[in-house]
């Protein structure tokens, strides 16, 4: 089965990390914008050389993460479910609306004090959505998540990012719980309806349990290192062809054993930003 056959893509043009509003974003080491440029095109190539519509915008103006649009909403069939995103990119939620309206999708807002981060937080998984919990997305999100896209909801989370005296971090700049996974797609991917590739020490152990649980999805395994320093999980498949990361060289040693092809643009400069291949496409 075909997945992600049409993907929503922006630009990154305003891409930056002034506002370090996760744990990969350090003010220290500048970002090339016109870098982020080329190589948000070469990831666009990768995609229509696998066959997938790439139906691209402009980025919203001044927006240092706009660049990611699948944190825009969640989209299932002809309905999007709007994010509630952190305090500096919530100027990316009515221009989300406006373009994803325009595209002809009914719009489904969930209450405002709701953290939901769209479908970088929420993966559909054949009749599974895993979701995230605690740092990008409420729990509360869950049951309407569940009940608007008919899906039966796998409620993740991924271990926090600690202190120096191992204690949980809130970000500065969002006030929200932080973690090196603070998007589902950082510590997972769906490569077909039934196989996923994760990362288990990503993840706390009452998940670690739930997803071993699952017993008609097949996993692949990926380690922290390739996941965290890698970006190996934020990658786009269409159940084929598989557009991935160059840092991640066993899990992609195991996807083409499988018969998937492979294709992996150099990416240095977008993963500042704490994202990736995943994060910059919104499948619509």
């Amino acid at each position: 089965m075909t997945i992600n056959r049409k993907l929503l893509v922006s630009g990154a043009d305003y891409f930056n990390d002034t506002f370090a509003i996760n744990p990969f974003m350090d003010d220290k080491n500048p970002v090339s914008t016109s870098i982020a440029n080329k190589e948000h095109k070469d990831i666009v190539s990768c995609f229509k050389k696998a066959g997938i519509e790439a139906v691209q915008v402009p980025p919203p103006i001044d927006c240092q993460d706009g660049v990611y649009t699948a944190n825009w909403a969640l989209v299932v069939g002809n309905k999007a479910i709007l994010s509630n995103l952190p305090n500096k990119r919530q100027p990316e939620e009515k221009y989300a609306e406006k373009v994803l309206r325009g595209l002809g999708k009914k719009i489904v807002k969930l209450p405002k004090e709701i953290h939901f981060s769209g479908q970088g937080d929420a993966l559909p998984c054949g009749k599974y959505l895993f979701v995230g919990s605690h740092y990008r997305t409420s729990i509360e999100a869950h049951p309407l998540l569940a009940r608007e896209t008919g899906l039966e909801v796998i409620g993740l989370e991924t271990v926090p990012q600690y202190d120096n005296s191992h204690k949980p971090i809130k970000n500065s700049i969002t006030g929200w719980p932080d973690s090196f996974f603070y998007d589902l797609d950082l510590a997972l991917a769906v490569i077909t309806p039934n196989l996923i590739a994760w990362c288990p020490e990503a993840f706390l152990p009452s998940s670690q349990e739930r997803i071993n649980n699952i017993k008609d999805i097949d996993k692949i395994e990926v380690s922290l290192e390739e996941a965290m320093n890698g970006f190996a999980c934020n990658l786009v498949s269409t159940g084929k062809e598989v557009i991935m990361s160059n840092k991640s060289p066993k899990l992609r040693s195991e996807l083409e054993k499988r018969g998937h092809k492979t294709y992996t643009p150099n990416i240095s400069e977008l993963l500042k930003g704490g994202g990736f291949i995943r994060c910059i496409s919104l499948s619509i």
